[in-house]
């Protein structure tokens, strides 16, 4: 049945709230409105307003509050509403969510996932559409992870929820409606690994989220030139999936990394270093990022020329095989 990704975190919290009675959702408008996207839509009159919680206006009251929820045996589930409210709670999630595990000698644990609409694409402004990961990653601690299919959302939310682990969910609003066909019988792989979505032979290109379907645009776009592109979707964030990607590049000798943020100290900086910290003398050719400006995130009329698109990984793929 063709999904699209919004329902498919729908249908996968749906779930999770039925199999497991400490599951609780918690967050600005996701109990009556079902939320901006209406990921949530529904749940609230399914399972109750002890169970879908609407909070206050408040991001580091929402995560406070999930976290002395961990703390006393649940399992709860933040929205935080936009990517650029998340800041006021940096505190609660940087100073507590992703230290306590190692504060206190591993006897607790804080199954909190932190889900926040991320990136740009829907003619929004600053603090709407911006692109937060770095920060997550960063952090020692957290997981964090990015669907990038109905599939891979549904897979995902219910192994982020089940994690004893803290974990940032990242959700690429604009592919919420992005429609796929899903299983939900399906073995999902581990919550750590990254997804092969088109093998090929002479270069690797590695994204996530709201950029994968581009690199498969990007690949059949070069193919036509006989160029065999390899798209990886990373799907976890933190960790990164070394062995899937170095296995990628050891064969095509050749590396793009794209994503939505800015490029300095960006996921795809972190990248390279690793490949070539590993596999130096077996590129062809440096590896290359395709991303945003080094700007904050500009006017909506501008965002299409600020967003990394086909145009400008197909010339890093070009570039690449000038070496």
């Amino acid at each position: 049945m063709s999904t699209a990704i919004a329902r498919a975190l729908n249908d996968g919290l749906r779930s999770l709230l039925a199999e497991h009675e400490k599951v609780i959702l918690i967050g600005e408008d996701v109990g009556r409105l079902g939320g901006v996207f209406r990921v949530t839509d529904g749940l609230q009159q399914e399972f109750g307003e002890l169970r879908v919680v609407d909070s206050p206006l408040g991001e580091a009251g929402i995560v406070g509050s999930a976290i002395g929820l961990a703390m006393a045996g649940y399992r709860p589930v933040c929205e935080i509403q936009f990517d650029g409210f998340v800041f006021p709670a940096m505190n609660q999630i940087i100073t507590q969510l992703a230290k306590y595990r190692h504060r206190s000698e591993g006897m607790v644990s804080l199954p909190v996932v932190i889900r926040i609409p991320f990136g740009g694409g829907i003619g929004a402004i600053e603090h709407h559409s911006e692109s937060p990961e770095a920060y997550f990653a960063h952090t020692a601690g957290l997981r964090v992870v990015c669907p990038s299919s109905a599939q891979e959302a549904f897979d995902l939310i219910r192994l982020a929820v089940q994690s004893d682990d803290p974990v940032v969910f990242l959700e690429p609003k604009h592919n919420y409606w992005l429609k796929g066909d899903i299983d939900q019988d399906a073995t999902p792989l581990p919550l750590g690994a990254a997804r092969v979505v088109r093998a090929g032979r002479d270069l690797t290109l590695v994204t996530y989220g709201a950029l994968v379907p581009t690199a498969l645009t990007v690949a059949a776009e070069a193919a036509l030139d006989g160029r065999s592109i390899e798209v990886i979707d990373l799907r976890s964030l933190s960790p990164i999936d070394d062995a899937t990607i170095l296995a990628s590049v050891e064969r095509t000798g050749r590396l793009v990394v794209a994503h939505e943020a800015s490029q300095t100290a960006g996921l795809g900086a972190e990248i390279i270093a690793r490949v070539q910290d590993t596999l130096f003398y077996s590129m062809a050719a440096p590896g290359i990022r395709v991303t945003g400006y080094d700007t904050p995130y500009p006017a909506s009329r501008l965002e299409r020329d600020w967003l990394p698109g086909a145009d400008r990984m197909l010339d890093a793929i070009d570039r690449s095989f000038t070496y």
